[in-house]
């Protein structure tokens, strides 16, 4: 029986030793509860709308159709569910191509348990995460699109008039730019959790940004340009 509080997971990998250990690993933590696991995406496909997780991982590197290519099905199969990337693919194009395909974040198989953990209560809430190293393969796979010219032009704008963010925003928005979420945001600068949440309020607003992960492209991009 899956406990009350707990959020419900598929996991989608075509390794089942790989697969089983995730279970396991995902068992430590109390939040956590796998309802359901396949070898592929179209047992996913399957089981998705029977199961309704809340959460699914889903692997690249999948037999038949990749994992990138599913993940719009997935969602159709299962709306209320949010799609989290768990690969070895560091493929900047992967990663772009997920993003656009509705994925809620995508992580390397290399994460800690507790931080994929973590990772996957934020995705639940509907923040984006992905991966701080590979923010920059995120950068340049956009850029090579023409998909974040809004950024360089709020980017050239905020040059003119120098850097419309506090300090203390400064601080917040590398934090952001590392993948470190508002409670880890918060312990290294010594703040309250609910004063992060308020700086990325403004952070967003002040850069014309929507999400967590344009702002993590943006302050990538700003260090990879000077």
């Amino acid at each position: 029986m899956t406990p009350a509080s707990a959020l419900t997971l598929l996991v989608v990998d075509d390794h089942p030793l790989f697969r089983r250990g995730l279970i396991a690993l995902l068992g430590q933590y109390p939040g956590l509860h796998v309802v359901g696991e396949a070898g592929d995406a179209a047992e996913a496909l399957r089981l998705a709308p029977v199961l309704k997780p809340q959460v699914i991982l889903l692997d690249n590197h999948l037999p038949g159709v990749r994992g990138v290519d599913a993940i719009q099905s997935l969602r159709e199969a299962a709306p209320g569910a949010r799609v989290l990337m768990l690969t070895v693919s560091e493929d900047g194009q992967d990663l772009a191509q997920a993003l656009r395909n509705g994925a809620q974040g995508y992580l390397l198989k290399t994460i800690e348990g507790n931080l994929l953990a973590d990772a996957i209560h934020r995705a639940a809430r509907g923040e984006p995460v992905v991966s701080a190293e590979l923010m920059g393969k995120l950068v340049t796979a956009l850029q090579a699109q023409g998909e974040i010219v809004q950024v360089s032009e709020v980017e050239e704008s905020a040059d003119q008039t120098a850097s419309p963010l506090s300090p203390r925003e400064e601080d917040v928005l590398r934090e952001i730019a590392r993948g470190a979420s508002n409670k880890e945001i918060a312990r290294t600068l010594d703040i309250a959790e609910t004063t992060v949440k308020i700086h990325v309020q403004h952070i967003l607003r002040k850069l014309g940004l929507s999400s967590r992960v344009q702002a993590a492209v943006y302050a990538s991009d700003r260090v990879r340009s000077t």
